[in-house]
């Protein structure tokens, strides 16, 4: 009698899964360090990203010459310390990135939950919202809506989060319609749950996994999309030193002292990497558990 035959994996799907999870682990490290670095940046950098000093303005970073031991990253062209004011927009970028996640996360988590379990006209409702919204060009409403009401964190919080929701009620809404078809739900029908206690407790924790994926993707949009408004004068009000500030005030110095604009844009491309990283990780990751 012959021996049963052991399937294993194809070597290429096992090496893309452990690619996946070297990127997910650099990604977090990545953000990780950032995130570090932003909460603590008082603590780590003594400088102070708001004040200038003329006689001291664009010093170049330690590694040419002429660089100051004072300012490791040099200064920019009001003499304000470029590394104090590189970790004070982090904090920036990452609580406009978190905070417009979650506005527009709880806005289309909604819709599409909604959307998804009722179906008929709520579901209906549902998808022309969501037409609507994808017939709208983000960055154009963006630049009229600031442009019109005034820079500030808040507006641009607001406003980035009512224009990204779209992603989260799609994913929600067909996740959605394959959980509520499952024998659990209708067991917990059956047994008197409310409606309240399906959406939040039965359907909710078993499309959150897909959702955290599309989380890190909105983080890493809105980011960009605030780095592009206070680029062109009309996200983060100076003297906050956003990264897209940054870049835009530098930009006439560029020739003359190029690590003006390199050093936030190397780090706004790695602060984007790195979370793109952790949603690809854990996109590989998710998968792997449904092929079990």
């Amino acid at each position: 009698m012959s021996e049963p035959i052991a399937l294993q994996a194809p070597s290429s799907i096992t090496g893309t899964s452990r690619l996946g999870t070297a990127g997910f682990a650099i990604g977090v490290a990545i953000v990780g360090i950032i995130a570090l670095a932003a909460i603590f940046g008082n603590a780590l950098v003594p400088g102070d990203p708001f004040m200038q000093d003329l006689g001291n303005r664009l010093k170049p970073p330690f590694w040419m010459e002429g660089s100051e031991a004072g300012h490791l990253l040099g200064t920019d062209q009001l003499g304000r310390d470029y590394l104090a004011r590189l970790v004070y927009g982090a904090r920036i970028s990452l609580l406009i990135g978190i905070s417009t996640t979650v506005t527009s996360g709880l806005i289309g988590i909604t819709l599409g939950v909604l959307g998804g379990f009722f179906g008929g006209r709520i579901d209906d409702a549902v998808l022309f919202a969501i037409t609507t919204r994808l017939s709208i060009p983000v960055v154009l409403v963006a630049l009229a809506v600031v442009g019109l009401m005034g820079s500030g964190l808040g507006l641009v919080v607001a406003t980035l989060g009512l224009l990204l929701w779209d992603r989260f009620a799609v994913v929600a809404r067909a996740t959605t319609m394959q959980v509520r078809n499952h024998d659990y739900i209708s067991a917990a029908w059956c047994a008197g749950a409310s409606m309240p206690h399906l959406l939040l407790k039965e359907i909710l924790p078993n499309i959150a996994s897909h959702l955290a994926v599309v989380a890190t993707l909105e983080v890493a949009l809105a980011i960009l999309l605030e780095a592009a408004l206070s680029f062109l004068g009309l996200g983060v009000p100076p003297p906050l030193p956003s990264w897209g500030l940054m870049i835009a005030e530098g930009k006439d110095y560029m020739f003359f002292s190029p690590w003006v604009i390199m050093i936030p844009g190397v780090a706004l491309f790695v602060l984007v990497l790195g979370i793109n990283l952790v949603g690809d990780g854990l996109r590989n990751l998710l998968g792997t558990e449904r092929l079990r």
